[in-house]
């Protein structure tokens, strides 16, 4: 969703106002950024938070900036991180890519910035802060699709940040564990965010923001980024609210060793498999980006290294041993249709009454043979459903979204305030996908359009026709941006004149249920989503009500 907006130019005679509103002095230099196209937002585009992370700084943390007695344009968007090309991000194989970009609303100067906007800005602190972590598997996806108007019109600053992806942000080898003082390798993409975050830190107020004010937040990739920030220590201070949207879908996570163990398929991949460890790490800081990007096998994750992540996010959030900040976690009604499109419709081979065990099989990945196979089989049976496409999308939401981020909330909420929704706008536009031969529903990534309006994706992926949101959706949307930008002003959704959302407790399961034209509560979604059987199936519920 890439957000449009029109060069800066100093016209004659020079505008003295408007060069002045847009000329930012922050610890980390000086900025000029650009008012967007409808004048009531300032833009600082293509800002970097972190040193060119190539050649030798290949595979390892990211680097702080010196600052610069120049001033820096920022009025252009910059590089975002090497991937390939598909319908979620545009290709490229630039490794200097660590940037962000701010957006803020114009007050004709940084000076007056606590002047009453009718949204509660924060006064002489500053406006609240909401960082954006973008998704895409964290292997592609980009930081500059995302059209921030809405909620800065809400008086917030929003900063949208690109950080490492695939193999180039999350390889683990022995070597390269070998290699560092920590003794760790892997989450360097996580690593990337943590810097931007410090940037924020230290440079936020010069643009209006309140440091210690900050909310992370981020979608599928991003939002299990924003779980690992929430559990990592070294993440620990870097902000102080959280929202959580698909993203826990993945709670326990690889260890260091078996992650090594993917990296070193990798380097056995692109012939980098020399007995040497010194050898190993010069033939893979030598590889082009095409060759890394080509490895399809290599699936980048989080892993537990002892220092980024000390423990699994599941394991921290039962314990307790997690940033205790304020969050708000969701998922989508129909969030795995989305991916039965790809795996299956757009492959040419829809499911089937015969390959229905092996698409079971494949989604919640276990063997053909697994018994569990046939457990859920029984539970979904394909015949009930209208199609068994549907019967995988219903299965799949279920198991890896739905009643993991009701599991996330039952053992977060033990904790701190939690806040549980569920985007339930079965008609949302499918703005990445063409049809397939059944509805996408509320399905993976649909919300973001009511946080984001579309402007056009100029290029991305498949650059299909964008459907505009109808009446009843913008309504949803102007509800959900309320929300947003509430909690990360207060902590707490509710105000803004929204219906009321209550706070999730594990003895009174409510969730706010995102349904267009106004959202309402819901009480039913463990039974909806049939979360008592996958809990008993994965040992989930013994854990959760310890």
């Amino acid at each position: 969703m890439l957000l449009l907006g029109v060069a800066f130019a100093l016209a004659a005679p020079v505008d003295r106002s408007l060069a002045a509103s847009t000329l930012v002095a922050a610890p980390d230099g000086t900025f000029q950024g650009k008012l967007d196209t409808t004048g009531t937002a300032r833009e600082f585009l293509g800002v970097r938070y972190a040193q060119p992370v190539t050649l030798n700084l290949r595979w390892k943390p990211p680097q702080p900036v010196t600052p610069s007695a120049v001033t820096q344009d920022a009025t252009q968007f910059g590089n975002h991180c090497p991937q390939g090309p598909t319908p979620f991000g545009n290709a490229t194989q630039t490794e200097d890519c660590l940037f962000l970009n701010v957006y803020t609303p114009d007050r004709s100067g940084d000076h007056d910035f606590d002047r009453d906007d009718g949204h509660n800005s924060g006064g002489a602190e500053g406006r609240p802060v909401m960082v954006w972590i973008h998704g895409g598997a964290l292997a592609v996806g980009e930081s500059n699709e995302y059209d921030a108007t809405k909620l800065v019109q809400r008086g917030v600053v929003v900063v949208t940040i690109n950080y490492r992806l695939g193999a180039l942000g999350f390889l683990a080898h022995p070597a390269l564990t070998g290699e560092s003082p920590d003794r760790i390798s892997g989450n360097y993409g996580f690593m990337d965010q943590q810097v931007a975050l410090k940037w924020v830190r230290r440079n936020i107020r010069a643009f209006g923001g309140n440091p210690e004010k900050v909310t992370v937040f981020g979608e599928s990739a991003g939002g299990l980024s924003t779980f690992v920030n929430l559990v990592s220590p070294t993440a620990r201070g870097l902000f102080d609210r959280a929202i959580v949207e698909s993203g826990a879908y993945l709670l326990t996570e690889p260890t260091l060793a078996q992650a090594e163990a993917a990296g070193t398929k990798f380097a056995n991949a692109v012939q980098c498999n020399q007995p040497n460890p010194a050898d190993v790490l010069t033939c893979l800081r030598a590889l082009s980006v095409s060759t890394i990007l080509s490895v399809a096998s290599f699936s980048p994750a989080p892993n537990v290294d002892g220092k980024v992540l000390t423990q699994s996010i599941g394991s921290a959030l039962a314990n307790g041993q997690f940033n205790r900040v304020p969050l708000m976690n969701g998922s989508n009604h129909d969030e795995w249709n989305l991916f039965v499109a790809l795996d299956f419709d757009l492959t040419g081979h829809p499911v089937t009454a015969a390959t229905y065990p092996a698409a079971i099989a494949a989604t919640i990945g276990v063997p053909p043979a697994s018994p569990a196979v046939a457990l859920v089989q029984a539970q979904y049976p394909g015949g009930s459903f209208p199609t068994y496409d549907q019967a995988v999308g219903a299965l799949g939401t279920d198991a890896i979204f739905a009643c993991t981020a009701r599991f996330a909330d039952e053992l977060a909420s033990g904790f701190v305030p939690t806040f549980a929704y569920e985007f339930n706008d079965g008609n949302a536009p499918q703005n990445f996908l063409p049809p397939v031969t059944f509805p996408y529903g509320a399905s993976h990534a649909s919300e973001i359009q009511y946080i984001f309006p579309t402007a056009n994706p100029s290029g991305l992926g498949l650059n299909l026709p964008q459907t505009p949101l109808n009446a009843n959706q913008r309504l949803l949307s102007d509800k959900m941006v309320g929300y947003w930008t509430e909690f990360a002003r207060n902590g707490d959704p509710n105000g803004n004149g929204s219906p009321h959302w209550p706070q999730f407790e594990r003895g009174h399961q409510v969730m706010q249920s995102l349904v267009p034209p106004t959202p309402t509560t819901e009480t039913n979604f463990a039974t909806a989503h049939q979360c008592a059987f996958w809990d008993q199936l994965t040992g989930r519920m013994v854990v959760a009500r310890r």
